[in-house]
C-alpha cells in the first residue's frame, strides 16, 4: 500500500476479505450514539405540548441564543429583503446566477396531469397538484449554507408550494451582509417565512405547528443527527424527503486527471465536518501514491485542515481494484451521495453505474460545481440509501392523484372481473357493488 502521514484506511479488492473490510471502513451501522432516539422524542413531545415557550427555551440552550420570545427568532419578510439589499453586488450576483440555473434544470423535472381515452369512452389518468405547504431545514452549525436554501427551496417553488417556510439555526444580523447570505438566498428562492431555528425542536415545529409557526405538508432538508431522527419519528404526522446522514463523495479515477485536483476534491467533501466520508477508487496503484503525495502536500495550506484530517483519518477510505469494471461494482455496492467519474471516457463508465445520487462526468465536472450552480439539487440520498432514494426534486413537492371516470359501457366491461376477484376474497359487498354496474340482461 501507499504511504501517507495521514493515516488513510487503504484497502484491495483482492484481498478475500475485502466486503467485510469495506463494510467495516463505511461505518455505517455506528452513526446514531445512544440515547438520540429518546432526547429527540423528548423534545418533539414538549413541543408539541407547549409551542412557542420550549422552542425559544431549546433555541437558547443549544444554539446560545438570547431570546425571550419567538419574535426573535423570526426573520420578517422585510429583513429578507435587506439580506438581500445589503449583500454585496457579487454575492448577489452569484446568488442569482445559481437561483436560476437550479430554477432552469427544475423546470424540466415538473411533471402535469395526464389522462387517456378508452374505447368505451371511459377515461383513466394522473392528476398532478403541488402540495399546500412543505417547510424547508436549512443546515446550519459549522457553517453557513445559502446555497442549501437554494436549492432546497426553489425545487418547493417551481412545484408551485403555495405556503413556504424555512427554519435555519443561525440568527439575522442586521451589520454582517456575508452572515445573512441565507436570508438573502430565501428572498430570491421564494420563501414566505424564516424562523432561526435549529435541531430536533426545529423539526418538531414543521411538524406539529406552534403558535408562531405553521404546520406544513412535507419537512425538506438535511441536518445533524438529532435532525434525521427528528424526521424519523415525525414521519407519518408529515411528510419527509429522507432521512439524510453525513455528506459522502467516492471518485473513481483511470490515473487521467491531475492528481492534486483529486486531493481538492476529496478535502471539498471532508471539509464539511468530521464525520463526512471522501472515497477513492482506482486501479492505478502509481496514481494513488500521487493523490496521497498531493494531500500531504496540500492539506497543511486548507483553512480548515484541522477538520479535513479528521474526517480523513476517521472516515477516508482508499480502494485499489483490478479495473474500471470492478469500480464501477464497488461504487454501486457503496452506493454513494456524490460520485466522480473522473476518467478518459465517463459516458462508457456511467452506464455501470446504477446506485449513485448524483453522477459528475470527466474530470473537469467538480462535485463543488453541483454544490452550488451547475443545476441539479445538491440534497442526495445517503449512507447507501441512493440504491432506493433520488436527489431531491420537483416531484418531491407534487402530489399525484389517480383519476377513473368509467363510461356505462366501460364499467359493465370490468364489473365482472372486479366482482369475481371480490368473492375470491370473500368480500360480497365489493362484489355486489361491482355488480349493480352491470346492465340488467347480462
Amino acid at each position: 500500500m501507499s504511504k501517507s502521514t495521514i493515516s488513510i484506511r487503504q484497502i484491495d479488492s483482492s484481498d478475500t476479505d475485502f466486503q467485510t473490510a469495506l463494510q467495516d471502513a463505511l461505518q455505517r451501522d455506528s452513526l446514531v450514539p445512544a440515547g438520540v432516539s429518546k432526547t429527540v422524542a423528548g423534545i418533539l413531545e414538549d413541543v408539541r405540548t407547549r409551542g412557542d415557550a420550549a422552542l425559544v427555551e431549546y433555541t437558547n440552550q443549544f444554539d446560545d441564543r438570547n431570546a425571550t420570545s419567538m419574535t426573535d427568532l423570526t426573520v420578517t419578510p422585510e429583513q429578507l429583503q435587506d439580506a438581500l439589499a445589503s449583500a454585496s453586488s457579487a454575492d448577489v450576483e452569484a446568488l442569482r446566477h445559481a437561483a436560476t440555473r437550479i430554477a432552469s434544470y427544475h423546470e424540466k423535472q415538473k411533471q402535469t396531469s395526464w389522462h387517456y381515452e378508452e374505447a368505451d369512452g371511459s377515461v383513466y389518468g394522473q392528476k398532478i397538484t403541488p402540495l399546500a405547504s412543505a417547510g424547508v431545514y436549512v443546515p446550519g452549525g459549522k457553517a453557513n449554507y445559502p446555497s442549501s436554501m437554494l436549492m432546497l427551496a426553489i425545487p418547493a417553488s417551481v412545484a408551485g408550494v403555495a405556503n413556504l417556510v424555512a427554519t435555519v439555526p443561525t440568527d439575522y444580523r442586521p451589520d454582517n451582509p456575508v452572515h445573512n447570505l441565507v436570508f438573502a438566498a430565501a428572498a430570491l428562492a421564494g420563501v414566505d417565512r424564516v424562523f432561526t431555528l435549529g435541531g430536533a425542536q426545529a423539526i418538531a415545529a414543521l411538524a406539529y405547528g406552534t403558535e408562531s409557526v405553521p404546520k406544513v405538508d412535507k419537512i425538506a432538508g438535511p441536518g445533524n443527527i438529532y435532525v434525521t431522527e427528528a424526521k424519523r419519528q415525525v414521519f407519518g404526522k408529515v411528510g419527509i424527503d429522507m432521512l439524510a446522514g453525513p455528506s459522502e463523495l467516492t471518485v473513481i479515477c483511470d490515473g487521467s486527471t491531475d492528481p492534486d485536483w483529486i486531493a481538492m476534491d476529496l478535502f471539498s467533501q471532508a471539509e464539511h465536518d468530521e464525520q463526512a466520508q471522501s472515497i477513492l477508487i482506482s486501479p492505478d496503484q502509481e496514481f494513488i501514491a500521487a493523490v496521497l503525495s498531493s494531500i500531504d502536500r496540500m492539506l497543511p495550506d486548507m483553512a480548515r485542515r484541522e477538520i479535513i484530517a479528521a474526517s480523513l483519518q476517521q472516515r477516508g477510505i482508499v480502494i485499489k481494484v483490478r479495473d474500471l469494471e470492478e469500480a464501477a461494482r464497488v461504487s454501486d455496492s457503496i452506493a454513494p451521495e456524490h460520485l466522480e467519474l473522473s476518467v478518459s471516457d465517463p459516458e462508457q463508465l456511467v452506464n455501470q453505474i446504477n446506485n449513485a445520487g448524483a453522477i459528475f462526468l470527466g474530470s473537469h465536472t467538480a462535485e463543488a460545481l453541483g454544490d452550488y450552480c451547475a443545476g441539479p439539487s445538491h440534497v442526495l440520498p445517503t449512507s447507501g440509501t441512493a440504491r432506493f432514494s433520488s436527489a431531491l426534486g420537483v416531484y418531491d413537492f407534487q402530489k399525484r392523484s389517480s383519476i377513473l371516470n368509467c363510461s356505462v359501457t366501460g364499467a359493465a366491461n370490468i364489473a365482472g372481473t372486479a366482482s369475481t376477484l371480490a368473492r375470491r376474497e370473500s368480500l360480497q359487498a365489493h362484489a355486489l357493488s361491482a355488480e349493480y354496474r352491470l346492465p340488467e340482461d347480462a
